[in-house]
């Protein structure tokens, strides 16, 4: 009730007297009223129940006084502990010898003493409390007694002040004028505030000084003891490019007067002496040199250049930048070095020459062993067409004589004469491979056509040792040079039959993908593998008891190099006592020419009969060698076939218009003297009889005289004529009837 009757905003004591009136008008309004219902009862004791609140309130006042009284009491006291402890920090900042200041979070001056800014005397009354950070730094700026360094300005100070007041610590070092220096170190506090301690170390860096330069005394002496043992001269100059510093090298080296070397000679006198003493560099040189020295921004890089004496000798010169902006010149004596470079340089052109003599020599000596391995493969291809002729005449003589009494004995003369035919082919074979002259002929033709003719070969080696040789068929056309792959594939056949004695030799082909694989397979004893190198060697063989007749171990190296030359690639895999299989990759054809046909007719081997037409058959045979066209005249009378001869082009023409007859076909012999060809007696036939069958015989196995035949619709009988071939040509001639 009393809360509506008291304002609680009211001091106690303004509270008591409003209710001890309260209380008043309640006793006069009770003792003044009376009425029938005991009103002034009841209004008696609303005056008993206020005066008990009165009481209450009262006591409560009087508690919230006391407690209000110590309360300024102990405020009292508090302020009084702060104010002294205010005065006793004051004393203590006074005591110390460092310029003290603090600013608040919001970077306003707080508190400072009397050593703030001891040094800057004309900002120092300035100074008062509540004065922002930045307000204080320009004042700083803008005094009399900072003293700033060369090129700095007085806003470049400023900024850079400012930028480090926002870092957590700082240090710096102004320097002031009369060679006074202060040391500034400003601190951020734990609420953000800045605490900056200033510190005079004049007397600090003025020690440094004197000590740094006591020092520099000492160590200019030892420099100069230093530089005076040095073979190099040495001279130092200042930032305004004036001497200062030399040694006795220097001056020797130079042979400058002794009044050129004092402390503070110009640069530019210097080489005034020096030029009357040395060839200095071009106009554009000096310029830049001195261009290098008055301007301290060029000289990022040192720079070199030589002084050749005018009366001999050369000076190797040096210039380099010092930290304090001057610089330092050494020069070396290289007048050795240079006299060195000369004789080096005349020993250099002496062996050059010798060198270039030598060359010469050695360019002339692989000219003449080149001309000397030309000349070993010519005359290895010509002894080798020059022994192949008499050795056709004579293979001729006892084909025709094998029916005979003596036909074991020329049997045996004839094996032997083809084991020499071997050896020559083989080293025909070696001088192509070995001649990179030689070109190869590679053309696409059908693989049976090389397999065929070398399976009819071989057929009798192998019945003869009772081995199973096969060939599986194939309808490949591949694309290589048919007389190297044919060599190659004749000299895997004959080696697997000549290593294996009983079993089987099996060849067929596996392609992959754009080639075809050749196999040559045995079941003989199989290769060591130590020994899978060896026997691609030339004249090496596994089995030294092998005889002659049985080769001179060409025939792989022969395979070796053909297929390297054919890029074909060649592998081995043996096992021993199981076999070997030879593998050969050679790429396929892309599709067989339009019209294309084998052009290697089936071979009859000697155990075969010559099946002639009724009529017999005519061959024109045209060779002008005497003795090789006589045994084979011989020959194919015992075989039944009527022959015609001539020894020349002419005279073959002659012999076919004065018998008027048309041969059925023609074996004619490339070279026939004078020029002529059996080519061109070919085609002199084809015009006047039309055309006939034919086959070119010749030792050549050159592929320009393959390419020729073929263009010409003939094919090439090479010497020593393959009896089995030349049968199973004539077999497939049929009679013209005229």
């Amino acid at each position: 009730m009393t809360n509506h009757l008291l304002d609680p905003a009211d001091p106690p004591e303004r509270q008591l007297t409003k209710l001890g009136a309260i209380c008043k008008a309640l006793m006069n309004r009770v003792e003044a009223q009376t009425d029938a219902d005991g009103a002034a009862y009841a209004q008696f004791e609303r005056a008993v129940v206020l005066e008990e609140e009165v009481r209450r309130r009262t006591s409560e006042l009087e508690t919230a006084l006391r407690l209000l009284n110590e309360s300024n009491e102990r405020l009292s006291d508090a302020n009084t502990q702060i104010e002294r402890e205010r005065r006793d920090v004051e004393s203590a900042l006074e005591t110390v010898q460092e310029g003290f200041a603090l600013f608040d979070q919001d970077d306003q001056l707080k508190l400072f003493n009397t050593r703030f800014c001891w040094g800057l005397r004309d900002i120092r009354e300035r100074l008062q409390l509540g004065m922002g950070f930045a307000d204080y730094i320009r004042l700083a700026s803008e005094s009399a007694h900072l003293r700033l360094s060369e090129g700095t300005s007085r806003d470049d100070w400023r900024r850079a002040r400012m930028g480090s007041h926002g870092q957590p610590h700082a240090n710096l070092t102004i320097g002031l004028t009369g060679d006074h220096w202060l040391q500034i170190s400003e601190h951020r506090t734990a609420n953000g505030g800045t605490a900056i301690i200033q510190t005079d170390v004049t007397d600090l860096i003025r020690a440094e000084r004197a000590a740094r330069e006591n020092l520099l005394d000492n160590q200019s002496q030892v420099i100069s003891a230093a530089l005076d043992h040095l073979a190099q001269g040495v001279a130092v100059f200042d930032r305004d490019a004036r001497l200062v510093l030399w040694n006795s090298q220097f001056r020797i080296l130079t042979r400058l007067p002794p009044s050129a070397f004092r402390i503070g000679s110009d640069f530019e006198r210097v080489v005034e002496q020096l030029q009357q003493l040395f060839v200095m560099p071009d106009t554009a040189t000096r310029n830049r040199i001195s261009d290098w020295v008055r301007d301290q921004r060029l000289r990022t890089a040192p720079v070199f250049l030589e002084l050749p004496g005018r009366q001999g000798g050369t000076l190797e010169t040096f210039m380099q930048n010092l930290p304090d902006d001057g610089f330092i010149i050494s020069m070396t004596d290289i007048t050795r070095e240079r006299e060195s470079l000369a004789d080096l340089e005349r020993v250099n052109q002496s062996l050059e020459q010798r060198v270039r003599i030598r060359t010469a020599e050695l360019q002339q000596a692989l000219r003449g062993a080149e001309r000397a391995n030309a000349a070993k493969n010519r005359f290895v291809a010509a002894a080798s067409h020059d022994l192949l002729q008499p050795l056709s005449a004579a293979k001729l003589y006892l084909t025709g004589a094998k029916e005979g009494p003596h036909g074991d004995t020329i049997a045996k003369a004839e094996q032997a004469l083809q084991n020499v035919e071997d050896i020559i082919e083989a080293l025909l074979d070696i001088s192509r491979l070995d001649s990179e002259e030689e070109p190869l002929d590679r053309y696409p033709f059908p693989l049976i056509d090389i397999l065929r003719p070398v399976a009819s070969a071989l057929a009798p080696l192998a019945e003869a040792k009772g081995l199973d040789l096969r060939i599986l068929p194939s309808n490949v056309h591949v694309v290589s040079d048919a007389a190297f792959l044919r060599r190659i594939l004749q000299n895997l056949i004959s080696n697997a039959i000549r290593y294996t004695e009983t079993g089987r030799v099996l060849i067929g082909t596996r392609r992959r993908g754009s080639t075809v694989r050749l196999e040559v397979w045995d079941t003989g004893p199989g290769i060591r593998e130590a020994d899978q190198r060896v026997i691609f060697e030339e004249f090496r063989r596994l089995n030294r008891r092998a005889s002659a007749s049985e080769g001179m171990g060409l025939g792989l190296a022969i395979v070796e190099r053909a297929c390297a030359r054919l890029d074909h690639p060649l592998e081995l895999q043996s096992v021993q006592g199981r076999g070997s299989v030879f593998k050969v990759t050679v790429p396929l054809a892309g599709s067989q020419p339009a019209g294309y046909a084998s052009t290697t007719p089936h071979p009859i081997a000697d155990g075969e009969e010559l099946i002639l037409p009724d009529d017999g058959l005519i061959v024109l045979l045209v060779d002008d060698d005497d003795q090789l066209r006589e045994a084979l005249v011989a020959l194919l009378d015992g075989w039944g076939v009527s022959v015609l001869q001539a020894g020349s082009y002419a005279e073959a023409l002659t012999l076919l218009d004065e018998a008027g007859i048309v041969p059925d076909a023609l074996l004619l012999d490339y070279q026939l003297g004078e020029g002529e060809t059996g080519l061109d007696l070919a085609r002199e036939i084809e015009a006047r009889y039309g055309r006939r069958p034919g086959r070119i015989i010749s030792a050549d196995r050159s592929p320009a005289l393959v390419e020729a035949c073929l263009a010409e619709g003939l094919a090439l009988l090479q010497k020593p004529l393959d009896m089995a071939q030349l049968r199973g040509f004539l077999a497939a001639v049929v009679p013209s009837g005229g």
